[in-house]
């Protein structure tokens, strides 16, 4: 009996024992309740299970170590609901959570400035604050954090300078600064930042040379400086990130010169953008060693002929456009790959008949744009292929064909088509798109009702109806 009682007693002390375990500590449970505190907008209960009394570590987004210390908060919008996300500010009583080591806030609306409290969490290693509206300065003593692994902000409002302290985060592998408000230059002290394998700086207002500090960096493998206003040429240490860089992006700035040779080495590149620069000359032969990217975006600058060829085996998305090439054909390298979804080769001096074009693949197309060239023939054979087709821009060719044999996919949102040889009516489907310009072509006929103004469709043989004169009526 005894023996019996004994072991009773044992259950219920390890069940007790066990429950206690399981409730989360009454710090952490008292910081996060007090970071709920400071939202004020909640319409899709995304915090609705953070409750007091209950176990704060089988609340939503809540991590913890052992089933006792919140380890990581994880709080992600719910993009599939229309107010699926927070709004309100990070209340500095997260600082009680000291065993923290994660924290991940995405695509909500929190304001304030840079939390001040994560100065205070010594085990904090991942900071993902992305896509909010928090704003001001970035600390200058942002460097005392030196325990960080990886630091994102990217997609907030913070404006100034990238503080010249960044350089003591020596054990980060992730710093994403993009889509603020920075300006001045990049810290050289950056170049310390020896084992980033991501820097992503794009969409700011950061300003002169791209520093030319890349040879310590050879664990790099995403390289995102688009969208900002860097001047000069690209730097010579690059080169030294060949073995491993996939993403390059260095398009919408202000570089000059010629596009370097040794860019051909990059034999892991995936995704190469240096569109809209000033670059000029020719590009380089060694491009022809590319034979694994998937992404080439060289639109926008003064580039000339000719094009070497290339021996890539399936590219996805290309644009040339609005250089000074004279390529003739559209090249047998984009024809003949099973992936391309977007090609862009506007004002490329292409002089071929369409119908001869033999694509190996058109399913997988979202965009083609063949804009001011010398192209004749029909695209109805090729955009009546295609179940995805997004936008489809051809406007100053010679396209030749009727245009209510065209099939306006479910998916097409622009379609473009003026200063052509169009002809026939104008189809009832093209109301459903986003942008339209059928002008200065041979159709004829009464216009369906759309939201498109007169500059869409003048220029016809014989169109009318709104926006555009009535239609005369018979008789008279």
């Amino acid at each position: 009996m005894k023996e019996l009682l004994s072991l009773l007693f044992c259950m219920l002390f390890l069940h007790s024992f066990k429950h206690a375990s399981a409730a989360c500590h009454v710090d952490d449970q008292a910081g996060l309740l007090g970071f709920k505190s400071g939202i004020t907008h909640d319409p899709s209960g995304i915090l609705s299970s953070w409750k007091p009394g209950t176990d704060c570590c089988s609340w939503n987004g809540i991590t913890c170590l052992d089933n006792i210390r919140v380890s990581a908060i994880s709080l992600y919008a719910n993009l599939d609901k229309p107010n699926g996300y927070l709004t309100g500010t990070i209340s500095p009583s997260l600082v009680k959570v000291q065993n923290l080591d994660g924290i991940y806030v995405h695509d909500h609306n929190i304001t304030g400035p840079f939390p001040g409290f994560l100065f205070g969490l010594p085990k904090l290693k991942y900071i993902y604050i992305e896509n909010n509206k928090l704003s001001g300065p970035l600390p200058p003593n942002i460097g005392k954090m030196a325990q960080l692994e990886a630091l994102s902000l990217s997609g907030n409002q913070f404006s100034g300078l990238i503080p010249s302290s960044v350089a003591n985060l020596t054990q980060l592998t992730q710093l994403k600064l993009g889509n603020n408000l920075l300006s001045g230059p990049i810290p050289q002290g950056i170049s310390k930042l020896t084992k980033l394998s991501y820097l992503s700086l794009q969409n700011n207002k950061l300003t002169g040379a791209i520093p030319d500090f890349f040879s310590s960096f050879t664990n790099l493998r995403i390289l995102e400086l688009s969208h900002n206003k860097f001047s000069g040429k690209i730097p010579n240490s690059i080169a030294s990130l060949a073995p491993k860089l996939a993403y390059l992006e260095l398009g919408h700035n202000a570089l000059t010169g010629t596009i370097p040779s040794f860019l051909g080495m990059f034999k892991a590149l995936d995704t190469l953008d240096l569109s809209w620069n000033n670059f000029t000359q020719t590009v380089p032969k060694s491009f022809g060693n590319l034979t694994k990217i998937f992404n080439l975006d060289l639109s926008h600058n003064s580039l000339v002929d000719p094009f070497p060829v290339m021996n890539v085996t399936g590219i996805e998305s290309l644009d040339l456009s609005y250089n000074k090439f004279n390529l003739k054909q559209i090249p047998n390298w984009v024809t003949w790959s099973p992936i391309i979804y977007s090609l862009k080769l506007a004002k490329c001096g292409i002089k071929m008949n369409l119908n001869d074009w033999k694509p190996k693949e058109t399913y997988f197309y979202d965009y083609i744009d063949l804009s001011y060239n010398e192209i004749s023939g029909s695209p109805v054979w090729l955009l009546n292929k295609t179940d995805y087709l997004v936008g489809f821009w051809a406007s100053g060719n010679k396209l030749r064909f009727d245009l209510g044999s065209l099939k306006i996919a479910g998916t097409l949102r622009n379609l473009e088509l003026s200063r052509n040889l169009v002809y026939g009516k104008v189809p009832k489907s093209v109301s459903g798109l986003k942008s339209l310009n059928l002008s200065y072509n041979h159709l004829c006929g009464q216009l369906p009702p759309t939201k498109f103004p007169a500059g869409a469709f003048v220029g016809n043989d014989c169109l009318c109806g709104s926006p555009l004169p009535p239609c005369k009526v018979k008789g008279k």
